[in-house]
């Protein structure tokens, strides 16, 4: 038999169901066939018994005569809802982040000079304020005793002093 590409049995091997039909059917006549069928768990995929218009009956390629059933979609699945929320909000924050890095790009400079103005301020609330307060503190202090003509004997002497009202 030559070698045909297209043929069905060019990829089958000598231990395959289908290539022990051929090679049976090539060494044995047409009437010890008929008596000699195959089981059906040795005939392959795609091989059936088919009957030939001289009466002999064989195996051979058959294509189906019905469609075989479409495999069914699995139903599909409605989306949760904090699926659809996160999906609504990642880039509503991710857009409310860019514009606030972009605002405080811009305003980096007004800020800067604000600080700058804000602690020019305190520094002039607290120049003009500590003198008031020394000033306050000087008024509501009790009267103060003088103490004049200290005087000591010696390194480690014992002071002497004369107080004045």
């Amino acid at each position: 038999m030559p070698h045909d590409p297209t043929h069905p049995s060019t990829s089958l091997t000598p231990h395959t169901p289908l290539a022990r039909v051929r090679l049976a059917a090539e060494q044995a006549s047409p009437a010890v066939l008929r008596g000699v069928p195959l089981e059906p768990h040795e005939i392959p995929p795609g091989v059936q018994y088919v009957t030939l218009p001289d009466g002999r009956i064989t195996l051979a390629y058959t294509h189906p005569t019905h469609a075989e059933p479409e495999p069914v979609a699995s139903a599909s699945q409605p989306v949760p809802a904090w699926a659809k929320t996160t999906a609504l909000l990642a880039p509503t924050v991710g857009l409310g982040i860019t514009g606030a890095g972009i605002g405080l790009h811009y305003a980096a400079p007004g800020l800067i000079a604000m600080a700058h103005a804000l602690w020019a301020t305190v520094a002039l609330i607290a120049a003009g304020t500590l003198p008031l307060l020394l000033r306050a503190r000087r008024r509501a202090a009790p009267h103060i005793t003088h103490h004049t003509h200290v005087t000591a004997n010696g390194l480690f002497g014992r002071a002497s002093n004369t107080i004045n009202h």
